[in-house]
């Protein structure tokens, strides 16, 4: 990545940043609210939900499959193919974090989910969190922690790669040790619809608007309009899926309880493990707090996605998968803050870094 390129992806970020207080920094509010207005939906309104819960093709929600697609779409402009031509120039961060994507992560998630679920759903919603690295807000994290912004971009495209290649067989890996049958052609239809379709658009579309528009009206018009058009999704997608589970979760207020405690301790002990080891392996600050910030983060809406084609919007699955979300921007902006202090006392032993991480 040249100078001009990071100078600029910087300023981006740091808008970005800015913006948070918007959104993304009351995000579990937002979650909350739409919680409480699909719950009112569902009770006031049911006729509106048994007509939305109506729209389906096969088994797949057509009002859930646009949300969910929008909500992806954005996340896949993220992709750069460019910077996975950088990935041999400092391979250790990165290799650390695919190990704690991919061999520790969801190893740990199923390990809470073994010991404080009983709900065959629940498990696998946790499963399909632990299974999901992060591919989009994992940018703004790695910039607000000050770290290396090259190795977040580099790190996030390939994170793009590697959830086409090892998400499905890893579901179905962990499923299968726990003896949970899943149905392989909707985790596959997840995977294309889901992450492959998106990812093969954002490609297409950025080359295009780029080369007729210019780079600037792609970063600056294109990229914020797509961003609020999935905030929208985002929002329309969890008041849909609570109204269809009103009555699930009047009747079990505890679910959301019972879920968040293995969400919660699986992520600890992860973000333990990604400290620890960034230690151990000598890496500096910067490389070190992306390094801990993406193998310790999750995509939620590809969880969720997944969830309810496999479970349908209605399901426990899709319920479960929605903590993360709720859980999503409490932790990792806890993650950051915890990363900067560490900084800030010498953690990585990394002096002349303690001053940029105040």
């Amino acid at each position: 990545m040249n100078e001009t390129k990071t100078v600029e992806l910087e300023k981006e970020l740091e808008q970005r940043e800015k913006k948070l207080g918007i959104f993304e920094k009351y995000l579990p509010l937002w979650v909350i609210v739409c919680i409480i207005l699909g719950i009112l939906l569902s009770q006031l309104l049911p006729g509106v939900s048994s007509f939305i819960d109506s729209l389906k093709i096969g088994d797949i929600s057509i009002p859930i499959g646009i949300c969910l697609f929008l909500m992806m779409y954005p996340a896949m402009l993220n992709f750069q193919v460019s910077e996975l031509k950088k990935l041999g120039r400092d391979p250790k961060p990165i290799i650390l974090t695919l190990v704690s994507n991919w061999l520790i992560a969801p190893f740990i998630g199923l390990l809470m989910a073994n010991i404080f679920l009983v709900d065959q759903q629940l498990i696998v919603a946790i499963i399909l969190l632990s299974s999901s690295p992060c591919t989009a807000m994992v940018l703004v994290w790695g910039w607000m922690a000050r770290g290396n912004q090259e190795q977040n971009v580099i790190t996030t495209s390939l994170n793009t790669v590697t959830i086409m290649i090892g998400y499905v067989p890893m579901v179905s890996l962990l499923t299968g040790i726990q003896n949970i049958p899943v149905n392989q052609l909707l985790l596959l239809i997840s995977l294309i619809f889901f992450i492959g379709l998106p990812l093969l658009l954002g490609v297409l579309s950025k080359r295009f608007i780029i080369s007729k528009k210019g780079e600037d009206y792609f970063e600056h018009s294109y990229r914020p309009f797509v961003g609020k058009v999935s905030i929208i999704a985002l929002l329309s997608t969890l008041v849909i899926l609570f109204s269809l589970n009103g009555d699930v979760l009047l009747k079990n207020p505890d679910l959301m309880l019972i879920v968040s405690v293995p969400l919660l301790l699986g992520f600890a002990i992860v973000v333990g493990f990604n400290i620890i080891i960034t230690r151990l392996t000598k890496l500096k600050y910067k490389e070190a707090i992306i390094t801990v910030i993406i193998g310790s983060s999750s995509h939620f809406e590809i969880a969720i996605a997944t969830a309810i084609t496999m479970y349908g919007v209605g399901s426990i699955a899709a319920l479960g998968t929605t903590m993360g979300l709720f859980w999503e921007v409490p932790v990792m902006l806890s993650l950051v803050y915890l990363g900067r202090y560490l900084g800030k006392h010498n953690f990585w032993n990394d002096r002349k870094n303690q001053k940029k991480t105040k």
